[in-house]
């Protein structure tokens, strides 16, 4: 008996192995099958295909589906490859479209998200859904290629979207900013902290005031709107912190030392010593620049892993290729690392003041920081002369390139003003590097992107400062690449 029960316990535990290991070979299977398919989709997802390549990406999506039911169910192998290349081939359709979307679309994609921003589909919910059927119909249309159709529709949106956002910055922050007020004055806030509560005063009338003078530029009155509710609880905040010093009986010297913890905390964090004998201006510049260079450093690791994960499968292609494609991807491999040699050079030609070297894909991007014009101007003044110098011979690093200047501004006044401001600005540093430099007139564009591609958050000052950018894009045009 005892000998039955054991063999009876052997065999469920090799069912048990058995139903383990085919699972582990089907998913090994489904892995290697669908992996060319993910990874495009993927892709899709990545630039917001969905949204702005809905036929595409729904088409491939059904056929994507339909490949995992048939799998699921044991189907024949050469039905699932159909719909996976089917699937994978309409992920690379709704890629490219979304691509030539948000180049197209770009100020709308940016009215967009300006209006959800402020929530305008909970405070403005019609305006928003008629928006979002405008907007539906012409992503639709570009996608059929109808750009007339396209570019009315898009103008609609864009009006409706801004109506939306007009109404949502009106009932949220606006009221917020008022209702928080009134709290102030019960609570008596003035007696403890006049000045704070006074500007978010000055802030909800600047706002108010912004709004009815040009109701199509909602960045500032949005901004300003979200900085007096901000105040306003600052403000609240600062006499509850009074009232408790004066409850304690706390001295000045206290409150300094106080406050003085978290700067101390953070520069720890950083591994930096904060010494605050002369106040926290340095501590705090060291600080900054430290978060700074690890950005760049986090931005330059992402770039290297892209990279790698490009050359890894032309590898793959060139070890399973024949003799010809493994001479053309061989010679690929040295152009880009010939690329990556003169980008490390041409890296350590800026100092931190002066640009940001960046690499994207086949691209390098010079983001002049140091450059700046005068408020509205686009004239070059001779101080950025020799930063410029330094970009001619940046260029001359990568011989025969294609080269596109981008203007882009902050997201302060209007979108048409903006988009000519950037313009003027891209041109006129494209007219001093052709002249002088003998780079051939067709191979440098200029194109100015007003305020449609942020790098960072415009409702700060030092945000708005890194907004208002001259980028130089290098196109290498290499043998083999």
């Amino acid at each position: 008996m005892k000998l039955m029960n054991r063999i009876s316990t052997y065999s469920i535990a090799a069912s048990f192995f058995l139903v383990i290991a085919s699972a582990s070979a089907s998913q090994a299977i489904k892995t290697s099958l669908f992996q060319q398919a993910l990874q495009a989709r993927q892709t899709a997802e990545a630039v917001q295909a969905s949204l702005l390549s809905p036929r595409n990406f729904s088409k491939a999506m059904k056929f994507y589906a339909g490949a995992e039911q048939k799998f699921k169910r044991g189907r024949n192998l050469a039905s699932i490859r159909t719909d996976l290349a089917a699937a994978t081939q309409n992920f690379t359709k709704a890629t490219q479209a979304s691509k030539r979307a948000q180049r197209q679309l770009a100020a709308l994609i940016k009215t967009r998200g300006d209006a959800e921003k402020v929530q305008a589909a909970r405070y403005s919910s019609a305006l928003w859904q008629r928006a979002e059927q405008k907007f539906s119909k012409a992503v639709g249309d570009l996608e059929r290629g109808a750009h007339k159709s396209a570019k009315r529709r898009a103008a609609e949106a864009d009006r409706i979207y801004r109506d939306a956002e007009l109404n949502a910055i009106k009932s949220s922050y606006l009221t917020e900013a008022r209702l928080l007020l009134a709290r102030a004055e019960k609570l008596k806030v003035s007696k403890y902290a006049p000045k704070t509560l006074q500007k978010s005063r000055m802030l909800l009338q600047q706002a108010e005031k912004a709004l009815s003078d040009n109701r199509y530029d909602t960045d500032l009155p949005r901004n300003l709107a979200r900085r007096a509710d901000y105040e306003a609880k600052h403000a609240i905040y600062i006499a509850e912190v009074v009232k408790s010093t004066r409850a304690k009986r706390l001295t000045t010297e206290d409150l300094i030392l106080d406050w003085e913890t978290p700067v101390k905390d953070i520069a720890a964090a950083a591994d930096i010593s904060a010494r605050l004998d002369r106040g926290y201006e340095s501590p705090t510049e060291q600080i900054i620049i430290y978060i700074e260079d690890q950005q760049s450093r986090s931005q330059r690791l992402g770039q290297d892993v892209n990279t790698l994960q490009a050359e890894v499968q032309q590898l793959q292609r060139m070890l399973g290729g024949v003799s010809k494609e493994r001479v053309a991807l061989s010679g690929r491999l040295e152009a880009q690392a010939r690329v990556r040699e003169q980008f490390e050079q041409i890296e350590k030609m800026f100092s931190r003041n002066e640009a940001r070297v960046y690499r994207e894909s086949k691209e390098v991007i010079i983001r002049l920081v140091g450059l700046s014009f005068d408020v509205g101007q686009s004239t070059i003044r001779p101080a950025n002369y020799r930063l410029l110098t330094k970009v001619q011979q940046a260029i001359q690093a990568f011989a025969n390139s294609n080269l596109v200047i981008e203007g882009h501004t902050d997201s302060h006044g209007s979108d048409t003003a903006n988009y000519a401001l950037s313009q003027r600005r891209a041109e006129a540093v494209k007219q001093y590097i052709l002249a002088n430099s003998r780079i051939n007139a067709s191979k440098i564009a200029a194109v100015g992107y007003g305020e449609t591609k942020p790098v960072a958050n415009n409702e700060t000052t030092r945000g708005r400062a890194k907004n208002r950018r001259i980028d130089i894009v290098i196109r290498p045009q290499l043998t083999g690449y």
